[in-house]
Order: C-alpha cells, then sequence, then structure tokens
C-alpha cells in the first residue's frame, strides 16, 4: 500500500473512531475525501479536506471537527505534528522515519512501485492512429498514435485490462482513389511516361505497389477498363499501404492488439444491423432533412432518409446513417463500428485528430444509444503538430508528396525523443516540434532534463562501485530532513498515475517526471558549492550508500514513468 493510500486508510479508521464515539453520526458519505499534498509545502507533507467534507451533513462546524479529526491523527507513529488552517483543512507533517519508509518500499516495489488497482481488471478498448490506409505516417498522425499508445500503457499501469485497436478505413471512396494511383504506378513500372493528375496521390511510396503489380499482372490491366481492376488494385495498394503503415509505427514502438477492417464491417452486415437493432427502440426513424440554413443550393431536393435521434442525447440535430443512394455515411459507418467494439469492453476511448470536433456529439450519442448507457465512451481531441527547424517551418518530404513522414522525423531524432516531446503538452494544446530544440542539452527541453537525472543516477552507481564502495548494508537515518523532501516528490508518483488513468492524461506524467527531476537536478547540484552535499564522498562511504540508495529510488521512479511513456531510460549521456 502506497503512503497516501495508507494515510486514507487512517483517516477512515480516524473517522470510524469519531463514530463510535458519538462525535459523528454514521453513514456519512466520504468519497469527496481527499489525502493530498497541503498547496503551500509550509503547512506540511499531507492535507486533508476530511472535516469541510462531512461538516455540513453532520451538523458541525468544520474547524471543530477538524479539531477532533487531528487528535486521533496525531496517536500515529508516522505523524510528528497535526495544525489546522483556514475554516478546517487539516495539514499532517509526517516522521523523517517514515519517510525513510517510504523509500525503502520504493526499491523493493522496484518496477512495480505505482502500479494501481483501481482499475479493477476492467476492459477498456483504446482506438487511436487510425490513419486511412492510403500512404505512409506523416507527422499529422505522429502525436495521436502516442498520446493513444502512451494512455494505453497507463491504465494497463493503473489496473485495466486494454485492447489497443485501428481502424482500418478501407470502404471510402479514397482506397478508390489509391487503387487509381496505384494503377498509374503499375503503368510505370511497365515503362510508360505517367503524370499524376490533380485527385490522385502522387507520392513516391506508391512506385513499390507499382512494381508489385507489375511483376503479378504483367501488361494485363494497361488498357483494362476501371471495373475489372479497381477492386483488385485497391486491395492490393491496401494490403501494402498497411504493412508500411505497420512499420512506420513500429519505429515508434507502438503496436496494436486488433486491426478492423471497415470494408469487412459492412460486408458482414454489421450496419444493417446497428440499425435494426436501433429502430426497434425508435432510435432511428424515416425523415427528411432541414434545408441547409443560409442560402439553399439550387440542386438541393428534400429526401427521406433513415435518422438517428441524436437530438435526444443533447446532439444539435438528427443525423442521417445513409445517404440517397443508400450508402452508409462516414456516421452510420462509425455507429456500426462503435457498436461492435462495445461488445468486447467496458469503456471505449477514441483517439481523434482536432478537426474532427464536429463530430463528437453524434457519435457519443450513438454510444450512448446503443448501449444503453452502460458503456464509458471518451473522445480525446489531438492537436496537430507544427514543424520547425530553428524556427522555421519543415519543407514537406518528397517521398511522401505533400507531408513529413513519421519515418524521417524518428530516423532524425530517435524514437524516445519523438514520444515524450509528443507528452510534453495537453493533447487538445497547439504543439510546436522544432528539431533543433528538441535534442538541446538545457533545462528547457523536458526530454533532455529528465533523460539526464536518469544518466545522472546510473553515473552515481558507476563511480561508486569504481570508488571500491560495496553498499551491502545501507544506513538510511544517515539521509537528513533536507534529503528526504526528494522522497516526498518521489512518494507523489501513484497518486499521480491514478489521477492520470483517472482524467485520460497521459501527459501528467510527463509532467510530474520533469518536476520529479528538477528536485533531483536541485540536491544534486548543491554539491557544487558545498562539497559535504555530494552523492558522492570516498571518505565517507556509509554516506554516500544512503544517497545513493536515494537516488536509485528516484531513477526507479523515472524509469517506471518513462515505460508508460514508452521511453528508454538511458545509462549515460
Amino acid at each position: 500500500m502506497t503512503l497516501y493510500a495508507r494515510f486514507a486508510a487512517h483517516l477512515n479508521l480516524a473517522l470510524d473512531a469519531l463514530v463510535l464515539a458519538g462525535d459523528l453520526p454514521a453513514g456519512l458519505e466520504r468519497r469527496a475525501i481527499t489525502v493530498e499534498p497541503p498547496r503551500d509545502a509550509s503547512h506540511g507533507d499531507l492535507a486533508t479536506n476530511a472535516a469541510m467534507v462531512l461538516a455540513k451533513p453532520a451538523g458541525t462546524n468544520p474547524r471543530a471537527l477538524a479539531e477532533k479529526i487531528g487528535a486521533e491523527l496525531e496517536k500515529l507513529d508516522e505523524v510528528s505534528a497535526v495544525s489546522i488552517a483556514g475554516p478546517g483543512f487539516i495539514n499532517l507533517t509526517l516522521t523523517d522515519q517514515t519517510w525513510r519508509g517510504e523509500l525503502m518500499a520504493i526499491i523493493e516495489a522496484g518496477d512495480d512501485y505505482g502500479r494501481s488497482t483501481v482499475g479493477a481488471g476492467t476492459t477498456v478498448n483504446v482506438e487511436y492512429v487510425s490513419a486511412n490506409p492510403t500512404g505512409p505516417m506523416h507527422m499529422g498522425h505522429c502525436r495521436g498514435a502516442v498520446v493513444g499508445d502512451a494512455l494505453a500503457s497507463l491504465l494497463e499501469f493503473a489496473g485495466h485490462k486494454v485492447i489497443r485497436e485501428y481502424y482500418v478505413n478501407d470502404a471510402g471512396g479514397q482506397v478508390d482513389v489509391l487503387a487509381r494511383s496505384a494503377h498509374l504506378r503499375y503503368r510505370e513500372a511497365l515503362g510508360e511516361t505517367v503524370e499524376i493528375p490533380e485527385g490522385l496521390y502522387p507520392g513516391e511510396y506508391l512506385k513499390p505497389v507499382g512494381e508489385k503489380l507489375a511483376a503479378e499482372f504483367g501488361d494485363k490491366y494497361v488498357a483494362a477498363p476501371e471495373g475489372e481492376w479497381l477492386v483488385l488494385f485497391r486491395k492490393t495498394a491496401v494490403a501494402s499501404m498497411m504493412d508500411m503503415i505497420r512499420a512506420d509505427l513500429a519505429l515508434l514502438g507502438i503496436h496494436h492488439d486488433l486491426f478492423s477492417s471497415e470494408a469487412e464491417l459492412q460486408a458482414a452486415g454489421k450496419p444493417e444491423q446497428a440499425e435494426a437493432w436501433l429502430r426497434e427502440r425508435g432510435y432511428v426513424y424515416d425523415g427528411v432533412l432541414e434545408a441547409p440554413k443560409g442560402e439553399t443550393p439550387e440542386d438541393w431536393e428534400p429526401v427521406e432518409l433513415p435518422l438517428f435521434r441524436s437530438t435526444q442525447f443533447g446532439d444539435d440535430q438528427d443525423r442521417p446513417i445513409k445517404k440517397s443512394n443508400g450508402a452508409w455515411t462516414y456516421f452510420g459507418a462509425d455507429l456500426a463500428y462503435h457498436f461492435q467494439k462495445a461488445q468486447s469492453a467496458d469503456a471505449l476511448i477514441d483517439i481523434w485528430g482536432a478537426d474532427h470536433a464536429g463530430t463528437v456529439k453524434r457519435i457519443v450519442a450513438a454510444v450512448q444509444a446503443l448501449t444503453g448507457g452502460e458503456t464509458k465512451f471518451d473522445v480525446k481531441l489531438v492537436q496537430m503538430v507544427r514543424l520547425l527547424r530553428d524556427g522555421e517551418p519543415v519543407k514537406m518530404s518528397k517521398r511522401s508528396g505533400n507531408f513529413v513522414t513519421l519515418a524521417d522525423v524518428v530516423n532524425e531524432v530517435g524514437k524516445d525523443v519523438v514520444r515524450f516531446t509528443m507528452l510534453t503538452r495537453k493533447a487538445d494544446a497547439q504543439m510546436d516540434f522544432d528539431f533543433a530544440k528538441v535534442v538541446e542539452a538545457s533545462k528547457d527541453n523536458p526530454v533532455f532534463y529528465v533523460q539526464y537525472a536518469h544518466a545522472r543516477v546510473a553515473s552515481l552507481g558507476r563511480r561508486t562501485d569504481e570508488a571500491g564502495i560495496a553498499c551491502t548494508n545501507v544506513d538510511l537515518s544517515l539521509l537528513d530532513t533536507q534529503e528526504l523532501r526528494l522522497v516526498q516528490a518521489a512518494a507523489q508518483f501513484p497518486r499521480i498515475v491514478e489521477a492520470a488513468a483517472s482524467a485520460r492524461e497521459p501527459h501528467r506524467i510527463a509532467f510530474y517526471l520533469y518536476d520529479l527531476a528538477a528536485e533531483l537536478h536541485s540536491l544534486w547540484n548543491l554539491g557544487k558549492d558545498d562539497a559535504t552535499r555530494r552523492f558522492l564522498i570516498v571518505d565517507q562511504p556509509e554516506l554516500t550508500c544512503a544517497r545513493l540508495y536515494l537516488a536509485r529510488s528516484i531513477g526507479q521512479i523515472i524509469r517506471n514513468g518513462l515505460r508508460i511513456m514508452g521511453v528508454e531510460a538511458v545509462q549515460e549521456m
């Protein structure tokens, strides 16, 4: 049990004691009670709002109640002082020995320190990337890929079962455009000189696809009508693009558990099944959409379409699930896809680009209708990334045709730099990725700053060994209060994990690691001006071993946090 969980349990026992004593009525709701660090560190080590939460339903004064709760908590051996602040906040100061105990708990738990059971084994489907299979991954996909993958790891670390899913949009008009583009490259591979017209994909990445088709079919389809080769070329091109996408994602260390095909979904009749299910419950009806607001186009005609009652769930208007030609709308297909996902998960999370913000309400409404509100559903919007080099916009990639490929970026700066950087801001905030800044060796570069902290810990271990100091029995009583403040920062990791998992915000791990690294660097740098504060003092092996133990606990937490982020902790820089 982590320190914060342990003190939450202590607090519950203190409240139980007050109930037995008649100072509190039984059965009061306690879920809003928190145990957390005080906003002002000078107030103590832990703070609780218990008296503020319980006073009104208990019919008593919050400060008076705080005094009684504080008196119970003051009996604990781990507590050295209790103070009441403001109208009834309870602040606790813990003994140095308590922090030494937490330090040992970190080392003992190792890779599992911070791991939580808050997820209780519930299954969460996280769908991310889901880029159209029309070309290689580009930096427009990168941020959502990293956010989704880190979120999946975070949820696993917090006790959930996670399904990592990629939805392959292989049934829309864009894959027909892909097939036509591949046909041009097929003809090119057979010796023709071709020009890529407007509206087709110009990237050179389709040349190998054309060569593969030429090797397999010769000139059979060069002059054949489109109807003879479109489906065949589409299947081959999509398969090749998905192989390329998987390889690009692998460069980032990303691997999905499940790839779901939109084409297969439709072939299996899933949209029809979803429509029938919704019609039975009155959520789909045949109706006519309102005319477009403003000036009505001359060619607009009122057409009866199957409409989903999304206004019943807070949307602005009911939405068509089919087009006038009988084909499924994007929404109709997505509705069926989410219906399928909900069969095998307790919660669904979609990671979408911010340009899809306008469709969030309708798909949230659909999932609510399809699952009776039993399946939790969340859409996380991810803003685009602006690529810069020394402050100037980066030119497009020739190979891709009109964008910078993910592979080019990873090959230049490395997987870990890309992944960490993508998590240094909230997903819905704009981000600049400057090739010069992300590899800069400075405090202003979070990637470097956190990695350097871990490298310092690893270097301390090596230098201690080189000095011939064997740390078999470590005396943690040699660590003073100033050094133990670092443990206070370290002990917050488990609660950060739970809070980040609950909010579905993996960037909180990156923020926390930066702050933890800053605490370590600050303590470390004291040794520059004061030799007695150095971590390695050769003629004081016992003190060196205690400080190495402290440093290694911080290194352990940095590794645990970086593992959630999908970033390797470096041993030297």
